[in-house]
């Protein structure tokens, strides 16, 4: 001890206990500096307290707020988009396009095998389109028989195409959600997505498309009908008839052709004098006359289409019927069959399938036709077998330009008929006068020579079905002259006449 009365303390243990104060100092320096940021703030009181992580929270929302904005302006900047929806006619075209497009990299891809180019390497790892849909169409042949078409279509979902130096993204989203039962189909869009860079593809790619639908329906007619709020083609487009394929009487056809091609060459005639660019015709007759089959060859014969409209059809209302109208598909002649009809077969009461009967009224017909949200550049043609039920008012001028009269078969017209089918085999048309001759005897045609006019009456429907039957078989096609009298009575003497007209004629 000292003089103090304190044990001194061994030099050794006093630096031993000096270090280790001195480590645990720098032990608990270097853990409050290098436990790092998160250390230091998990040890903070008022970041545990949920202040800094609120702070954290909200920049965490900023950075992705941030690079979704900064995405987007890329996607901008870098991107461009093209959206078709289904009531545009380019949809259909761009589906039919796409699935020929396919094939034709397909057989790219096949005629490339073995060649290392880098074209042959591009394509093979271009990626094809592996969801497809089917669409179906029914085509009636002339035996009666249905022949059933199918085409396969990108279905809905996202594929990826290359045309030309681009490669596009497509993407056909179909809505899901029920739809109205008088709606056909769903509603249906694709977007179609590239670099900014290849933009004019687009143009080219639905020029193309284009193309390719007109060449589909080159040489035929398509028909369209009714759908909710627009146009729906009817079946597959119709090879064109032929204006020679339907006979009318001497003369009509002509006239008809005529005036119809000289209203598609007036119309800046029209435009400058202020009158209304539309041209409207009746064709009225007995039935089985011609009226629909020759509309229909007019319609080949000037490259139009038809749209076929009902008054009669269900859901048929004065807005609806203004409407479709005003819709009528391009270079389309517009059909309304039976226009009498529509104000003459009024249901009273509701059926039990719920249909009272069209609601078209007369002035919303009149309105329609030629009122003042009736649309231009337009020809109509009405059909009807009672011209005598038309109110003056529908068939005035401005609204019907022209009224033709179709018959029953004239002499004129049966004389072609037999040309037509019989004509390879009755060059010096020896059984052609025997043919009239049996239809004088039966009183279907006026026998000149004897003052007699026609007792009955023949359509050319029924003359051309008594061909049809007598297929290259002209005496068979004389014989069955009286099948087309009805309630043939013949006496004595006319039973001995007509057989002895039969024996002359053998």
């Amino acid at each position: 001890m000292d003089n103090n009365g304190v044990s001194p303390v061994p030099s050794s243990l006093s630096h031993g206990t000096q270090l280790s104060q001195m480590e645990q100092l720098q032990a608990a320096v270097k853990r409050d500096s290098g436990g790092g940021l998160l250390a230091q703030l998990s040890n903070n009181a008022f970041f545990t307290a949920g202040f800094g992580l609120a702070a954290l929270g909200a920049a965490a929302s900023l950075g992705s707020k941030g690079l979704r904005q900064g995405a987007s302006l890329l996607k901008r900047r870098m991107l461009i988009d093209v959206e078709i929806s289904i009531r545009d006619p380019s949809y259909a075209w761009f589906l039919q396009w796409m699935t020929m497009h396919q094939r034709q990299q397909l057989a790219q891809d096949v005629q490339s095998r073995g060649i290392g180019s880098m074209e042959s390497i591009i394509q093979k790892l271009t990626p094809r389109v592996r969801h497809l849909s089917i669409e179906t169409a029914e085509k009636r042949l002339p035996n009666g028989t249905v022949q059933a078409n199918f085409t396969l279509v990108p279905g809905p979902g996202k594929h990826i195409i290359r045309y030309r130096s681009a490669f596009i993204m497509v993407e056909r989203v179909r809505e899901t959600k029920a739809f109205p039962i008088q709606q056909t189909k769903p509603w249906e869009t694709i977007t179609l997505t590239t670099l900014f860079l290849h933009r004019h593809v687009f143009s080219d790619m639905f020029l193309e498309a284009h193309e390719h639908a007109q060449q589909a329906v080159e040489g035929r007619t398509m028909i369209f009908h009714p759908e909710t709020a627009g146009w729906k083609q009817f079946g597959e487009p119709r090879r064109k008839r032929g204006l020679n394929s339907v006979i009318l009487d001497e003369g009509i056809a002509e006239n008809i052709v005529g005036d119809v091609q000289d209203f598609l060459a007036s119309a800046q005639w029209y435009y400058d004098r202020g009158i209304p660019y539309r041209r409207g015709y009746l064709l009225h007759g007995p039935p089985g006359t011609g009226k629909t089959s020759f509309i229909q060859a007019l319609a080949g014969e000037i490259d139009y289409n038809i749209a076929v409209l009902n008054l009669s059809g269900r859901g048929m209302t004065d807005d609806r019927l203004q409407l479709l109208l005003t819709l009528v598909p391009p270079r389309s002649i517009v059909l309304l069959e039976d226009a009498d009809a529509a104000f003459t077969n009024r249901r009273t009461q509701v059926a039990a399938d719920g249909y009272q009967g069209a609601n078209v009224t007369f002035s919303g017909l009149l309105n329609a036709l030629d009122g003042v949200g009736s649309s231009e550049e337009r020809i109509v043609f009405l059909t009807t077998n009672h011209i005598d039920r038309m109110d003056p008012a529908l068939v005035r001028p401005g609204r019907v330009d022209m009224i033709v009269r179709l018959g029953d078969a004239s002499r004129w017209q049966i004389e072609r008929f037999w040309d037509r089918f019989y004509g390879h085999l009755d060059a010096t048309h020896t059984w052609r006068i025997k043919f009239l001759q049996q239809l004088e005897h039966f009183g279907i045609l006026a026998d000149e020579s004897k003052s007699r006019p026609a007792k009955h009456h023949i359509s050319t429907a029924a003359l051309q079905g008594l061909f049809l039957y007598n297929k290259d078989d002209m005496e068979g096609a004389v014989k069955m002259i009286k099948d087309l009298v009805p309630d043939v009575r013949l006496d004595k003497a006319e039973l001995h006449n007509h057989g002895s007209a039969s024996s002359a004629a053998g």
